[in-house]
């Protein structure tokens, strides 16, 4: 089992490795990270978004119909956000 410490330490490692690489690749690396870091924001939204929805539907079952038509929204606008930061990083 991995410690705080120690995840603490294996991050410092691998940042050290990302300052001593070329300026290229580091940027490389770091756009990648904030790409994964949106994408991972995106993902955790429309998880939120079905969970909801679903709840939703099981408290009032009559208005499946706008709460799924509201659920596509959202969960198109959190995914417009993620392409969005997959494409700027």
């Amino acid at each position: 089992m991995r410690t705080a410490a120690t995840a603490t330490t294996t991050i410092h490692h691998m940042l050290d490795i990302i300052a001593q690489a070329t300026p290229e690749v580091a940027q490389g690396i770091t756009g990648n990270i904030a790409s994964a870091f949106g994408l991972l924001g995106a993902a955790i939204g429309v998880g939120m978004i079905g969970n909801k929805a679903a709840e939703a539907v099981g408290r009032n079952p009559g208005a499946s119909g706008k709460i799924l038509v509201q659920a596509i929204i959202g969960m198109a606008l959190a995914e417009g956000l993620g392409i969005l930061a997959l494409f700027l990083a």
